[in-house]
């Protein structure tokens, strides 16, 4: 008799068709104490979840699936990895919080080195925030500081956060249609030209409006002294950009004294099968902003530059320019620690390199009969551990259908795309290829039913 895998290795196991009774009364109970905006609540979705290890999440039902998400790329390692587990336990002994700017833990010193080896600068500085949003309004700012250039240079499909400063520069207008009034009108948005048929032209296009837009300025006039790109496109539904394109921008953005941004909060820490995605895809940052994955579950980011970048700040007197309450939280910094040393082995980047490869061949031989015109899916694409199947339908965002579908059988994935039209999948290193085949056949059935 075979022996039952451990939880974190198996394969979908459904005692009730999800939501099951338990998670809908507790979205009875959220929606009682929830902003309504917050959390969608439907009759069937969503599942509520109480454990989680490796590949598996299990819900508040005893449900068990197979999470295709890794909490939004956050558990690159998988759920509850036992390093990351030890070093939080750890440092909860010795000392939860510690005074910012102030009074600094001394484990912040150890993280920001460690930050500074893994960057692309010998000297490079970093200032820790706690969410990705943040780091990119550091990198705005310290772009600022550092060109006297106020206007920014965005991409079509770029979504880099939704605070005040990076919502100006995320494009989806879902997200910035309630507060256009108060978004900087300095930003300015170029095509984001995509990998595959086309290509060329799409570049060419690309190019001649990111030239006169570093020429001209920004809508209000300001002079750009910021390009901020994502290296592959999370949100928009994993866009991998054009060959050539990102080596290229880097240029231009350098002939225009434009420092370029490169947002890593999703693709960063060995996603996309290296440790910064800027490397595979020929982009040359003057500034990276890593998130997510760092902190190995805990809220982390950072954003990092070289000395002459970075010193564009003033020093200290006494009162930082930016800075934050839970700045260097010695429990993130502990867990941050922690992933770094698994985050850095060859095996886990090869790990997302050849799991990736694995998923998008499997889903396109899977979808093969689907992947030609009026066949419902346009294409499955990616880089490493971030993939993505676009599908063709007129039907309202059929990836939430396929969402949908998938959780019924025991798959969590979520959708993409400015209207929904992306199965987004950005699984952990501790998906096992058996949980991986078994999640493709189950998102092939999904789409079937959806498109």
């Amino acid at each position: 008799m075979t022996a039952p895998r451990a939880f974190g290795w198996r394969l979908p196991e459904l005692r009730t068709p999800p939501p099951g009774p338990a998670s809908c009364a507790l979205a009875d109970r959220l929606r009682a104490v929830e902003s309504r905006n917050v959390t969608y609540l439907a009759d069937d979705w969503p599942i509520f979840w109480q454990e989680a290890a490796g590949a598996n999440v299990r819900d508040a039902d005893g449900n068990v699936y197979i999470d295709l998400c890794a909490g939004f790329g956050v558990a690159l390692l998988g759920h509850s990895h036992p390093s990351v587990v030890a070093a939080i336990t750890e440092q909860a002994r010795r000392l939860v919080h510690g005074m910012g700017d102030v009074h600094p833990p001394s484990l912040r010193v150890e993280l920001l080195e460690r930050l500074r080896d893994l960057s692309p600068w010998r000297d490079a500085r970093a200032v820790l925030a706690s969410t990705g949003s943040e780091a990119v309004e550091i990198a705005l700012k310290t772009a600022q500081l550092a060109t006297g250039k106020p206007g920014v240079l965005a991409f079509e499909g770029g979504y880099h956060g939704l605070t005040l400063g990076s919502l100006a520069t995320t494009a989806r207008s879902t997200f910035r249609g309630p507060f256009n009034a108060r978004l900087y009108p300095g930003v300015a948005f170029a095509p984001y030209p995509q990998a595959g048929p086309g290509a060329e032209a799409a570049v060419d296009a690309a190019f001649a409006r990111i030239r006169a837009l570093l020429r001209d300025g920004a809508p209000n006039g300001d002079a750009i002294g910021a390009v901020v790109v994502e290296p592959v496109q999370g949100r928009a539904g994993a866009c991998v950009p054009a060959p050539g394109f990102m080596g290229a921008l880097s240029a231009l953005a350098r002939e225009a004294d434009a420092l370029v941004i490169a947002d890593e909060i999703l693709t960063g820490m060995g996603r996309c099968g290296a440790m910064l995605a800027s490397e595979r895809v020929g982009l040359e940052p003057d500034l990276v902003c890593v998130g997510k994955a760092l902190g190995g579950g805990l809220p982390l980011s950072a954003c990092i530059a070289p000395r002459a970048v970075m010193d564009a700040w003033p020093p200290s007197e006494g009162e930082a320019v930016h800075t934050s309450t839970f700045l260097g939280h010695p429990l993130a910094c502990a867990a941050a620690l922690a992933a770094l040393d698994r985050y850095g082995p060859e095996s886990v980047l090869a790990r997302s390199e050849a799991l990736g490869t694995r998923l998008r061949e499997g889903l396109s031989e899977g979808l093969a009969g689907r992947l030609s015109p009026g066949g419902g899916v346009r294409q499955v694409r990616g880089l490493g551990l971030l993939v993505g199947i676009e599908l063709a339908t007129d039907g309202p965002a059929p990836g939430a259908s396929v969402a949908g579908e998938a959780l019924k059988r025991g798959v969590i994935v979520l959708p993409a795309g400015e209207q929904g039209e992306v199965v987004e999948l950005t699984p952990s290193v501790a998906l096992t290829d058996e949980q991986a085949d078994h999640a493709v056949e189950v998102l092939v059935k999904a789409i079937g039913e959806v498109v």
